[in-house]
């Protein structure tokens, strides 16, 4: 499996978080991009549910329409204050998503509905010919603080 992970870093000062990674476009790939990045987010003290479905449907998406043999996408998630912004980048920027209504009885199509559901916001960017990125934004509330116990060491 094509795999490349970069390590998850903070802009000192910045508050950013990001974390990218490069997978097969295969339905294996699909499911290890929300895996990681399930992990990712559970590292950051981030809410994960919402986003786990959302990495699961774009990547699902890269991997069966935006799938090039011998090509991988690329998953990266960036956390700026209380937003989370997700990005898939695949090489089939001829192809781009519709958001579309499924046919009764349908067992596929309802994908970016989910995501339209899920996400505050989506899009598409054409990069570089021939990719494009789907992207989402989830905005969370900040983590609280854990309280404070009295009579704890040094009080």
């Amino acid at each position: 499996m094509n795999q490349e992970i970069a390590q998850s870093r903070t802009r000192p000062g910045s508050g950013v978080r990001n974390v990218t990674m490069l997978l097969s476009s295969t339905p294996r790939g699909a499911r290890l991009a929300r895996l990681l990045a399930v992990d990712a987010l559970r590292d950051w003290g981030l809410p994960d549910e919402r986003a786990s479905h959302v990495v699961a449907e774009l990547a699902a998406n890269a991997a069966t329409h935006g799938r090039v043999p011998g090509r991988s996408f690329r998953l990266t998630l960036y956390v700026v204050g209380t937003t989370l912004r997700i990005e898939v980048t695949d090489t089939r920027g001829d192809l781009s998503p519709v958001l579309r209504e499924p046919g009764d009885g349908g067992e596929s199509g309802r994908g970016l509905l989910l995501v339209e559901a899920l996400a505050d916001r989506w899009g598409v960017t054409e990069g570089r010919f021939p990719r494009k990125t789907v992207w989402a934004e989830l905005g969370f509330s900040p983590p609280r603080p854990a309280p404070s116990r009295p009579g704890g060491v040094g009080d």
